[in-house]
């Protein structure tokens, strides 16, 4: 018991509060999603394999192992490096999701930036023609309409067109053996400002193998960005629609026109909360 006693009155226990608590729990959702995001990607093989080295490094210090622990000092700072270079398309990745999700503009009353109106059901009806017809005709295509991201930087690996969306322009851009079929066509509201734009291919894998370099290119801009692809198979015909990082397959002419429309929603939902911010302020 006295031992007991004199323990417990050396044992410092320090006091919590309210704070340390927030605290705490913020590091271990943040500690979660990193764990989430390696198990995720190409980092978890690394991850295994950094840790075999530490076992190994771990060992060596037990066994005083002084050369190889000198080693493991000095090549530290490079793996650190090196580790940054391979995880770099991840990093990316990740670093572009969480601007996506547009954090400060739920927290700030005010947001100075010019909302763009969407595009008009006329534009979403001649879409719908034109896949329809394409369909058909089994004349494969590739349709990128934008939302809130800019898509200025895929927009410069094609050709200017600045034309008005209309059925008989996208049937004629993506008709074979046409200078402008190869590649995507990117639509601004109610204009298509681009064509031939080349896009990045998804690295997913849960992709069905019978879906080609089309669909994977669909869904790469859809997981780099907030917009919505239309793709029209040339094997098939089938019209698919990506969005969010999701893959939408064999739609029909109502469907696809749902799916524009969810699009055409949510920029005029954008746009009454920034007349509503304007009031405010």
């Amino acid at each position: 018991m006295e031992l007991i006693h004199e323990f417990l009155e050396n044992l410092h226990i320090p006091t919590v509060n309210v704070l340390d608590v927030v605290e705490i729990l913020i590091i271990a959702v943040l500690m979660y999603v990193a764990l989430v995001w390696v198990k995720e990607t190409h980092a978890w093989a690394l991850f295994r394999g950094v840790m075999v080295i530490a076992i190994f490094v771990a060992i060596a210090a037990l066994l005083n192992m002084n050369t190889i622990i000198w080693i493991a000092r000095q090549l530290v700072s490079i793996f650190l490096m090196v580790m940054v270079v391979v995880l770099q398309p991840e990093l990316r990745k990740a670093l572009e999701s969480l601007g996506q999700k547009n954090f400060f503009s739920q927290i700030l009353p005010f947001d100075s930036r010019k909302q763009e109106a969407g595009f008009t059901d006329r534009t979403i009806a001649e879409i719908v023609k034109a896949c329809v017809e394409m369909g058909k005709a089994r004349t494969g295509a590739l349709i990128v309409i934008e939302n809130k991201e800019s898509l200025a930087e895929y927009e410069r690996t094609g050709i200017d067109v600045d034309g008005v969306v209309s059925s008989q322009l996208l049937i004629n851009i993506f008709e074979k053996n046409t200078p402008l079929h190869d590649g995507a066509v990117v639509v601004r509201g109610d204009r298509i400002t681009s064509a031939t734009c080349y896009l990045p291919l998804s690295d997913n894998r849960t992709i069905s193998k019978e879906l080609g370099t089309r669909h994977r290119a669909g869904l790469g801009i859809a997981e780099a960005t907030d917009s919505m692809t239309v793709i029209v198979s040339e094997e098939t015909g089938r019209i698919s629609v990506a969005f969010m990082g999701q893959l939408y397959h064999g739609l029909s002419a109502d469907e696809l026109k749902e799916q524009l429309g969810r699009l055409q929603d949510k920029a005029a939902e954008e746009k009454k909360r920034f007349l509503w911010r304007g009031r405010s302020k």
